[in-house]
């Protein structure tokens, strides 16, 4: 609104006579040109931004969970892939894996990430039977957190099982307990949703079974890419990096970045593992 202190005419002092309602009907005038202009702009695309910034879309952004670096760390390849992911105009957040806990995996989703990079080790959650005694093997995995397992800790979900006590079982590796998601934790402990973001799944035996992929689909992702099997961190960095490669530099879709990635790379050479892709619009399909 304009404000006018007086209305009328006023005197110059040398007879001569100014219009003020004139000059604000004048003012009023170039502003209905300027509005009628910019609504031009609107009209055709073209927007006008303070500072001259023509960049419409925020940065996309994407995040590397690294709980492998406690086990099996590799800098260079922290190093290569987020370079690859920064030059294709992502922003990337990385967590070591004393930060991966319960409640970052918990608040995955709801950081609405563009691509979701899961350094992680993973193996198949076992079920003990106390009728029988046997000890058998779940179809579904538990992806490790770095945190020490405690019974005293999130009770409501272990008790529903959404989170599992895990352990690695390899030479060299730490022989404590630290809690691992499985894909009713997924399912219904993660906050918000994936929105279409692709997961890159590197630990083991991700793609063994549909059931832990199926589980992130069902969170909003658009695709998961993982393993057949267990594989090793030397491989499965390796052919990381050359699927970001494909994907990002090269330009690829996903499916043929993971395609042309399998058949470069070959399975793991010392457990078979092979990479494969789950799409939410796709069946399974052997990479390979």
């Amino acid at each position: 609104m304009f404000w006018r202190r007086n209305a009328g005419h006023a005197s110059d002092g040398q007879g001569r006579v100014r219009d003020r309602g004139g000059r604000w009907r004048r003012r009023a005038a170039l502003l209905t040109v300027l509005v009628v202009l910019v609504a031009a702009a609107s009209a055709s695309g073209v927007w006008f931004w303070r500072g001259g910034s023509t960049n419409e879309h925020p940065a996309r952004t994407a995040v590397i969970v690294d709980q492998l670096s406690l086990t099996a760390p590799n800098q260079e390849f922290v190093d290569t892939a987020t370079g690859i992911l920064q030059d294709a105009g992502y922003s990337v957040s990385y967590y070591p894996g004393e930060q991966v806990t319960v409640d970052l995996y918990r608040d995955l989703a709801a950081q609405n990430y563009d691509l979701v990079i899961l350094r992680v080790h993973s193996a198949p959650v076992t079920v003990h039977n106390d009728l029988t005694g046997q000890t058998t093997n779940s179809d579904f995995l538990s992806l490790f957190t770095g945190e020490s397992y405690s019974r005293d800790k999130y009770q409501q979900e272990q008790d529903l099982g959404r989170i599992a006590r895990s352990r690695y079982l390899r030479p060299n590796t730490p022989g404590e307990y630290v809690f691992g998601i499985v894909p009713s934790f997924v399912q219904r402990s993660m906050q918000g949703r994936f929105n279409g973001a692709p997961i890159i799944m590197m630990g083991c035996d991700g793609l063994r079974s549909q059931t832990t992929a199926q589980a992130f689909l069902d969170k909003g992702a658009s695709d998961f890419v993982s393993w057949s099997q267990p594989v090793s961190s030397v491989h499965t960095d390796q052919a990381t990096e050359r699927l970001l490669q494909r994907y990002l530099k090269d330009h690829e879709s996903l499916a043929d970045a993971v395609k042309d990635t399998a058949a470069e790379v070959g399975p793991d050479p010392y457990f078979g593992g092979e990479l494969r892709l789950l799409s939410s619009t796709r069946k399974p399909a052997n990479a390979g």
